[in-house]
């Protein structure tokens, strides 16, 4: 029995980690101490330990990689906040901060590597290649969102807006990772702030109320001009 014992603990504590996971890990420790990429897929993978068949079979590209693990911080998140029964019942906008809120968390576990990247950022409606994989399930979450919100009459059906709701809110998210990067309060709190107000007011303005007698005032003046 106690062999049996010995072996299990040799098991678990020798547990080998996924292949794709130690790839991910040694790119982003790269990053930390050498601020780029590494000098070529060759070099890395013998640096790792791996063959170089061994990260093709995850990744083509480096670039590839970068995508995977951007990616990765907003299907974390989402799977965080759909494993909360709570979730389901909170209205749109409670979604929404939800989700803004969970996402900061998961970045804030990789604030330096992630700082990295975002210092590079200066227009936000231009989408760098790392973030080409995270935008559309980004889009495809709030475009979810927004048609439960307007079911329930919380956001108001607008055709001529209705399929930009995910762009216009793509422009927000860009908005709220500028200013966490650039926040230096104990616990982001400015951030928090940011992120409660700012979503206030998109969901106050796609709401029912001053944008729709605007729309229809205008129309009116439009029609009888």
């Amino acid at each position: 029995m106690e062999t049996t014992k010995k072996q299990s603990r040799k098991s678990a504590s020798g547990a080998s980690v996924p292949p794709v996971d130690k790839i991910r890990a040694a790119y982003k420790e790269h990053w930390l101490l050498n601020g780029t990429a590494p000098v070529s897929i060759y070099k890395f993978c013998l640096d790792l330990g791996i063959r170089e068949e061994d990260f093709y079979a995850h990744f083509g590209s480096f670039e590839g990689l970068e995508r995977d693990i951007w990616k990765g911080f907003i299907t974390k998140t989402i799977d965080r906040l759909q494993a909360d029964e709570t979730f389901a019942v909170f209205s749109a906008r409670e979604k929404a901060l939800a989700f803004y809120y969970t996402l900061l968390e998961e970045l804030t576990g990789s604030r330096s590597y992630v700082l990295l990247h975002l210092g590079k950022i200066r227009r936000p409606e231009v989408v760098p290649d790392y973030l080409k994989s995270f935008k559309p399930v980004f889009e495809t979450f709030i475009a979810d969102i927004v048609a439960e919100g307007q079911e329930c009459g919380e956001i108001a059906k607008r055709p001529v807006l209705d399929k930009r709701y995910p762009q216009l809110f793509w422009l927000h998210m860009g908005f709220v990772l500028l200013f966490w990067r650039d926040d230096d309060s104990a616990g982001f709190d400015k951030t928090d702030a940011a992120v409660e107000k700012s979503v206030n007011l998109a969901f106050d303005l796609i709401g029912k109320g001053a944008v729709d007698s605007m729309l229809d005032f205008g129309k009116f003046l439009w029609q009888n001009k």
